[in-house]
């Protein structure tokens, strides 16, 4: 990124797009290519990416961080899908690439800085 441009940031939905298995990561990598930020929230996403035993959410997430994909999750609540979810929400409140937050002007923050 140009230190003079904003940084270009999308929602998947502005991309048209959604996170429902695992076809879906590489078609969104590639949509977000020239992207600075990426935002994903919870409509986005199926029910198969908060079961974790699916490991739909820690193949999107290895991945995202594999191209280096700033990926930033709008959960109103993070306990909603259960205990796990809400440590693996946790877990990534200080990770460079990857977080969790509460509202999209959250994210935009956090992506935008």
């Amino acid at each position: 990124m140009n230190p003079d441009e904003a940084p270009r940031i999308q929602t998947v939905r502005e991309l048209g797009l959604s996170l429902r298995g695992l076809d879906d990561i590489h078609t969104l990598i590639g949509a977000a290519y020239d992207l600075d930020g990426l935002i994903l929230t919870e409509t986005d996403l199926s029910p198969e990416f908060f079961d974790l035993k699916t490991g739909l959410a820690g193949e999107a997430f290895q991945k995202f961080t594999n191209y280096r994909l700033r990926v930033a999750l709008v959960l109103p609540d993070f306990a909603a899908h259960g205990e796990r979810f809400a440590e693996l929400a946790h877990e990534h409140s200080s990770h460079p690439l990857i977080r969790f937050v509460h509202s999209e002007e959250g994210a935009r923050a956090w992506l935008n800085s």
